[in-house]
């Protein structure tokens, strides 16, 4: 074995984010392909819609449930009011449609 050959570069036990590039890569090859896989992972998150709905939905339950215990009666009324928004909508759209 030559003394100029690369050593291995041990891995941090911390945890990186699938979107960030590990610190301490001194291989450039291995650090474009980290580089890489950095630019893919993050052009996924952002192009995902799906999922992004799904976890502005998942966020929004769990405001709601948290105002709720809060404030049950406004709550309530949140959700009266709502209710009467849409079929005041209906409402409207059907009269429209039936003229």
């Amino acid at each position: 074995m030559s003394s100029d050959s690369p050593v291995p570069v041990s891995r941090a036990t911390v945890a990186v984010p699938r979107t960030a590039v590990p610190i301490g890569i001194t291989d450039p090859v291995e650090q474009a392909r980290a580089e890489l896989k950095a630019a893919l992972a993050a052009i996924e998150e952002k192009a995902n819609v799906p999922k992004r709905v799904a976890l502005a939905t998942d966020r929004g339950v769990v405001k709601a449930r948290a105002f709720s215990r809060r404030n049950p009666g406004a709550a309530t009324a949140a959700v009266v009011a709502g209710a009467a928004a849409v079929g005041l909508i209906v409402w409207a759209a059907v009269r429209l449609y039936a003229r």
